[in-house]
């Protein structure tokens, strides 16, 4: 019926306006490269840019975002242990949980809609560590001014270096957004598709194997490691749809609705048990679990040109979380299989946004019987483009993830159904951009926040448990950026500093971290190609990385082994011809005159070793 319904409404909506009538041609083949525009439910624009700055060699991965403070693993696309806490989003609703695995997950936020006067193409190739590549292609147009449709394709594949532990993922867009041409009305839609499969190695198994004394563990594929059968999938389907009336272009109501429906699953498969995660009821390991999420926003607004924007609303957020019993387990009456529940709420919002000022202030509390809230705020004064001062709280009580409330799995230890109070987070943010600098200072206060540790606290046996830590954690941090320029040279700076009070080692982060980049830009062959060649160094100090654990998911506490405290050098060498911008880099050069057993991601898990790679990013305008 969700589904249905979702179908129904996306039909209802296309008919507004698929009846109108316009006869406005669509801007010249010689549009201005500012009419390429793309932006998100949040009001962010973007406009296409095909120059090379080294921000674009920043964002040249996987992600396609600069992922300053994430640290990836060894094979691209697989995981990122996340350094800066900072950078850590949190809301107020329960999510599936198998985090580890959502950061290359599209969300709705990651969403961008696009309005071009010509039809646009947008490429990214890029190699991988072995056997595969990576791919992103995108295609939008505006069939009309006023109406657009954008398709897309992400995806990558690549054996890696060590073995089981192939990445294979594919992410589907189907994008479009509408207004009618009185601009009353407004429409945002898309299908988003998307499934993440890996091979799960649980790490090497012997560490010393990689300490260079014996030159057949120079192929990493000979290295031993945990399990040689294990993998695991997170698979999605989300269909949403965002929509807004406004009675006149003036002082004016709004009506505003959003809606939402998804349903995922992970799924572990081990052929044969592993007593390192203890004992099973099977022989072999086959966990699947499925969540079925329904949102409903419906809001009321008054909207005036000199006092900003005034919003009220009410939310819906039902969700069922469920364990798939394989064939060969026996169905067990007694057992619960099942967590399923709602969080409704009402909220305001304020937004104003005049005279260089920027205000948004957002209050949100539950009614339902899950206890929710959230407070968000923030104040942002422009002096000009570059130029700006902003600081912003947020105070939020968060339902716990449902992983941490409810897991079935064949493996006997990894089964629970325990409750939890919220996790409170309080935070305060100040930042600035000018000539000078960019500036960033956070302070969190973290109750009752929830985490898994293993209970053994060992490498070889994981007995992982969920686990709430009864007092306060503070977090403070502050991030400088600054890039200073001489001729045709530059050296880009950036450094996190990051400081953590508890009284146990539960969020345990590094206490710097920071990159460096110097690099030359010039114009060649009579100003055809600009070239951009430099050196990348990026470091963290010694800190208790978290660990990784497949059969959740999720990321573990550990308190025995220190990770860190190396530099990963990269030489790039990249080119712009017209909208084509080629990369080419070798990364972690340094590897190859350094002790092998020193750069890590996790305590058993190497960071890459070196490798050369090359690719592209390639827009059309036709």
């Amino acid at each position: 019926m969700r589904t249905l319904y979702i179908i129904l409404f996306f039909a209802f909506s296309f008919s507004l306006y698929a009846q109108e009538r316009d006869t406005t041609k669509v801007t010249d083949l010689k549009a201005d490269i500012k009419l390429y525009k793309t932006f998100n439910t949040q009001k962010d624009t973007v406009y296409i840019d095909t120059s090379l700055t080294i921000q674009d060699e920043y964002k040249y991965n996987y992600l396609r975002k600069d992922n300053f403070g994430l640290f990836s693993f060894s094979n691209e696309g697989y995981l990122y242990n996340q350094l800066d806490f900072s950078k850590k989003t949190t809301g107020s609703l329960p999510q599936f949980g198998f985090n580890a695995k959502h950061v290359s997950y599209l969300n709705t936020n990651d969403i961008y809609y696009y309005s071009v006067p010509t039809p646009l193409t947008d490429i990214y190739f890029k190699t991988v560590m072995r056997q595969g590549q990576s791919l992103d292609a995108l295609l939008s147009v505006n069939t009309k001014p006023n109406l657009n449709f954008t398709i897309a394709y992400k995806s990558i594949r690549s054996i890696g270096d060590y073995f089981n532990n192939l990445t294979s993922s594919g992410h589907f867009r189907f994008i479009t957004n509408y207004h009618s041409l009185n601009k009353k009305y407004f429409l945002k839609a898309n299908f988003i598709g998307q499934d993440i499969f890996n091979q799960e190695n649980g790490g090497v198994k012997t560490l010393e194997q990689l300490d260079g004394t014996n030159p057949s563990f120079s192929q990493r594929e000979r290295v031993d490691v945990y399990f040689t059968d294990a993998s695991s999938k997170l698979k999605g389907n989300r269909y949403f749809i965002d929509q807004s009336y406004q009675f006149s272009t003036g002082n004016s109501l709004v009506i505003k609705h959003q809606a939402y429906y998804e349903n995922k699953f992970y799924e572990y498969i081990q052929a044969t048990k592993s007593d390192r995660l203890g004992t099973a009821i099977s022989s072999s390991i086959n966990n699947k679990t499925r969540f079925d999420v329904f949102y409903n926003k419906v809001g009321v607004s008054f909207k005036t040109k000199t006092l900003g924007e005034i919003n009220f609303f009410l939310d819906n957020y039902s969700y069922n979380q469920f364990y798939v019993i394989p064939e060969n387990i026996s169905y067990n009456a007694n057992d619960k299989y099942n967590l399923h529940n709602r969080v409704t709420s009402v909220g305001g919002q304020y937004e104003f946004d005049r005279n260089k000022w920027n205000f948004n202030i957002l209050v949100q509390n539950a009614i339902s019987n899950q206890p929710a809230s959230n407070f968000e705020a923030f104040a942002k004064y422009t002096f000009s483009n570059d130029n700006f001062v902003k600081i912003s709280a947020q105070q939020v009580s968060k339902v716990p993830d449902n992983i941490f409330v409810f897991h079935k799995s064949d493996y006997k230890n990894y089964n629970w159904d325990t409750p939890f109070k919220n996790e409170k987070i309080s935070t305060i943010k100040v930042e600035t951009k000018n000539k000078w600098v960019d500036a960033t200072v956070q302070i969190s206060n973290l109750n009752d926040h929830l985490y898994f540790y293993n209970t053994t606290q060992r490498l070889d046996v994981l007995l992982i448990k969920p686990l709430q830590y009864s007092k306060s954690i503070q977090y403070a941090s502050a991030e400088v950026a600054k890039e200073i320029n001489f001729r045709s040279w530059a050296l880009d700076n950036r450094v996190k500093f990051q400081e953590v009070q508890q009284d146990a080692k539960i969020l345990n982060l590094p206490n710097i971290v920071l990159r460096n980049t110097l690099y030359y830009t010039k114009s060649v062959f009579k100003k055809a190609m600009l070239l951009q060649t430099g050196i990348t160094a990026n470091y963290f100090s010694k800190h208790y990385a978290n660990d990784y654990v497949g059969v959740l998911g999720e990321f573990y506490v550990q308190d025995q082994t220190k990770v860190g405290g190396f530099p990963v050098l990269d030489f790039f060498v990249n080119a712009r011809v017209q909208q084509c911008r080629i990369y080419l880099k070798a990364e972690h050069f340094n590897a190859l005159f350094t002790n092998k057993v020193d750069y890590f991601n996790t305590p058993n898990s190497p960071f890459r070793d070196f490798h050369i790679r090359f690719g592209l990013e390639w827009n059309f305008f036709k």
